[in-house]
C-alpha cells in the first residue's frame, strides 16, 4: 500500500557495519500501525472492538478460527496477513548479501498475470535487467502492457488476478543439499519455502509440470566436460538440482499465485455467531500482488540457499566460511 513506507532498523547483531556472529535483529514499523493500537493492543479492552465474524473464502479466517477457537476472526486474519512478509524480505536482504560474497546472485521476474504470459528469453542477464526496469517485474514489455490492462479490467469488475513468477539463483556451486535423507533434499526445502508465501498454491523447479508430459530423452540434462569449466550442461531442465543437490547450473524455482482472496465483489459466507448467510467481510486489498510476491520469493530462496551454504561450510565467521568454500572449490577442480 502507498501509505506504507517501510524502514528497517537493525537493533542487534551488527556493530560498525559488521556482523558480530550473534543473531541479527531488525525492526520494521509502518505508518498504519498507530491506528490499530486500540484494537490490537495487548492490554485488556475497556470496550471490546467490533468483531469480524464473517470469514472470507480463500483466507485463513474460518480454518484458523476453528483451530484456535476464536470467534473474532481478526485474531486470525491479522497474523495470517501477507504483511508479515516484510520481515522475510528484510531477512532475505541479509541472506542475499551473504550469498553475493561468494558469487551467488538471486533475482525474480514475472512470467504471467492472469492469462497473459511473457515470451521466453534465454539470456539470464537480459531477463534480470529488463525485469528490474519493469513496473511489474516482467522482462517482456509488450506482455507487461497487456498485464496492466488485465489488472485494470479486474479492478473495475471488483475482482482480482493471480499469476506466475520465477526466482533464479546464478553462481550456485554444486553440492548444496543432500540425497541421504528426505528433509535434507534442497528441492524439497526450496518448495516448502516458496509454498509458505501467502497465496502460493503450486511450486515447480526447472521444467516442473511440463517435464511430466515429455519423454525422458527430452527432459534430462546431458553431461559434458570441458577442461577449463569442469562439468557442464547444455540445458537446465532440472532447474539446477538433481537428487536434492545443486549441480552447478542456475537454480530456477517458480511460484504459482492464486488471485488475492479479498474481493470488493464479496463472495457468500456465513456469520460464525449467528450462522446466517452474509457476504464476506471486506478488508483493504490489492488487485494483483504477483510482482510483490516475486520479491518475497527472492527472499525465501535466498534464506534457504544461505542456510544450505552455512550448513555445508560453517557459519561462525566470514573468514571460516570463505576459507572452507575456497578449499571446496579446489576439491571440485581436482575431481
Amino acid at each position: 500500500m502507498k501509505i506504507e513506507h517501510d524502514q528497517v532498523e537493525i537493533t542487534s547483531g551488527v556493530r560498525g557495519g559488521v556482523t558480530l556472529g550473534s543473531p541479527i535483529a531488525m525492526a520494521i514499523e509502518n505508518r498504519d500501525h498507530a491506528s490499530w493500537k486500540g484494537r490490537m493492543g495487548a492490554e485488556p479492552f475497556d470496550e471490546a472492538p467490533e468483531a469480524v465474524t464473517r470469514p472470507r473464502p480463500g483466507h485463513a479466517d474460518l480454518s484458523g478460527g476453528l483451530k484456535y477457537d476464536r470467534k473474532d476472526l481478526r485474531d486470525i486474519l491479522e497474523r495470517a496477513s501477507a504483511r508479515e512478509t516484510a520481515a522475510r524480505t528484510a531477512v532475505g536482504g541479509v541472506a542475499k548479501k551473504l550469498l553475493a560474497a561468494f558469487g551467488i546472485d538471486i533475482f525474480a521476474h514475472v512470467i504471467a498475470i492472469g492469462d497473459v504470459e511473457a515470451k521466453p528469453i534465454a539470456d539470464l542477464a537480459e531477463i534480470k535487467a529488463l525485469a528490474r526496469a519493469s513496473d511489474l517485474a516482467c522482462a517482456d514489455a509488450a506482455a507487461e502492457e497487456k498485464m496492466k490492462t488485465a489488472i485494470h479490467e479486474a479492478s473495475h469488475a471488483g475482482d482480482t488476478l493471480g499469476g506466475i513468477f520465477e526466482v533464479i539463483a546464478t553462481g550456485v556451486m554444486p553440492g548444496l543439499g543432500s540425497h541421504v535423507h528426505w528433509d535434507r533434499k534442497l528441492d524439497g526445502r526450496l518448495a516448502q519455502a516458496m509454498m509458505s508465501i501467502q497465496a502460493i498454491k503450486a511450486v515447480s523447479i526447472g521444467d516442473g509440470e511440463a517435464a511430466a508430459r515429455r519423454r525422458g530423452s527430452t527432459v534430462h540434462d546431458p553431461i559434458h566436460y570441458e577442461k577449463d569449466h569442469a562439468f557442464t550442461r547444455p540445458t537446465n531442465h532440472a532447474g539446477g538440482i538433481e537428487g536434492g543437490i545443486t549441480n552447478g547450473a542456475p537454480v530456477t524455482v517458480r511460484g504459482f499465485m492464486k488471485p488475492i482472496a479479498t474481493l470488493k465483489k464479496a463472495l457468500p459466507s456465513v456469520d460464525v455467531n449467528t450462522k446466517e448467510p452474509f457476504l464476506a467481510a471486506h478488508e483493504r486489498s490489492d488487485i494483483c500482488a504477483v510482482a510483490a510476491a516475486s520479491i518475497v520469493g527472492e527472499a525465501m530462496i535466498a534464506i534457504t540457499l544461505a542456510d544450505a551454504l552455512m550448513e555445508k561450510f560453517g557459519s561462525d565467521s566470514m573468514t571460516e566460511l570463505t576459507r572452507n568454500i575456497a578449499g571446496y572449490r579446489k576439491q571440485l577442480e581436482a575431481y
